[in-house]
């Protein structure tokens, strides 16, 4: 099912594109789409692509045609939440663009907040803003920052220094450019845990970034979602930020060597998070030395970049409440 367009040939194009990748997407997607009908916003449209072996979340979307400029489409040969958003913003048709994976949602706001950024600012490739951590009922864990100054251009260096030792930028979150993405080559889709980060570095690198103060998505973490699931297999999820690391650590200044260690640090520590979440717990001493043996400086850097204790405390608190 697709439709071309979502408000006819003589409307206005739309000034933002929302690409939802979607795969068993049918428990989350009434609340997805719901959080976007809420907003009564004009001039946006929404690109859901559902791989799905059913059609049953691709019914439930089409439901919500008459209330959103939405486009359904089913592309079951598209095997990859990554090939489906790069396939999504190639049909897009706004300058700027998001992503909503389909279990997230978008808080009360979010679209007059979002299109005075981009007014303000059109020329940034990246906004960013922190990020509201909720469970599979809604409720609010915590909040991920970024290890960002507020409402003030951000120069490539500055962004991408803090950004190389750890993805601090939560998907539905970032808006950016449609015709840098294209110019980037959009999401690895080689990568399947750590694509976004490598874009976020991507995009960081071709001009400004802003970041904002105002908490406009909700980040869902649940028992099926892929930091959960995939974070099981230890090597293969260590190996995807390796990955990252060495594709951009030769494109920033790093004259002591100390930011590689931080992000190798960051590395260990996350593959030793990622092995305790499913009860084995014997790399966490190993995790605590390389934090140690960073030094005052790196251990500083460390916390502020890698915001370990925003993305670990909001887990801990979802697990006690049986959210995985």
């Amino acid at each position: 099912m697709t439709r071309p367009d979502g408000g006819g040939s003589d409307s206005p194009p739309p000034w933002l594109s929302v690409i939802m990748p979607s795969f068993h997407g049918e428990k989350w997607v009434d609340t997805a789409l719901s959080s976007l009908v809420a907003q009564q916003a004009d001039g946006i449209e929404v690109i859901l692509i559902d791989g799905g072996p059913t059609s049953v979340a691709v019914d439930r979307a089409a439901a919500y045609e008459d209330r959103l400029n939405l486009r359904v489409i089913e592309r079951r040969d598209l095997a990859t939440w990554q090939s489906k958003t790069n396939f999504g913003v190639s049909i897009a048709c706004a300058s700027h663009a998001c992503l909503l994976p389909v279990d997230d949602v978008w808080l009360p706001g979010r679209a007059g907040v979002v299109r005075k950024w981009i007014r303000a600012s059109p020329d940034a490739v990246l906004h960013l803003g922190p990020s509201a951590i909720i469970d599979r009922t809604g409720s609010t864990l915590g909040l991920w920052r970024c290890p960002l100054p507020d409402d003030v251009h951000l120069e490539p260096e500055f962004v991408r220094k803090r950004l190389l030792v750890q993805n601090f930028v939560a998907a539905p979150v970032a808006v950016f450019r449609r015709d840098e993405w294209t110019n980037c080559g959009g999401l690895d889709e080689g990568l399947w845990y750590s694509a976004d980060w490598d874009t976020w570095l991507k995009l960081s690198a071709r001009g400004p970034v802003i970041h904002h103060g105002e908490v406009t998505i909700g980040f869902r973490i649940h028992g099926g979602s892929l930091t959960v699931t995939g974070s099981r297999e230890v090597a293969d999820f260590a190996a995807q930020m390796r990955i990252v690391l060495e594709r951009h650590r030769a494109s920033v200044q790093d004259a002591d060597g100390g930011l590689v260690r931080a992000a190798e640090a960051s590395i260990i520590v996350n593959s030793a998070l990622a092995a305790a979440s499913t009860g084995d717990y014997r790399r966490l001493g190993d995790a605590a030395f390389a934090v140690c043996r960073l030094g005052p400086a790196g251990i500083r850097r460390y916390f502020r970049d890698s915001r370990v204790l925003n993305r670990l405390m909001p887990r801990v608190r979802a697990r006690l409440r049986g959210s995985f």
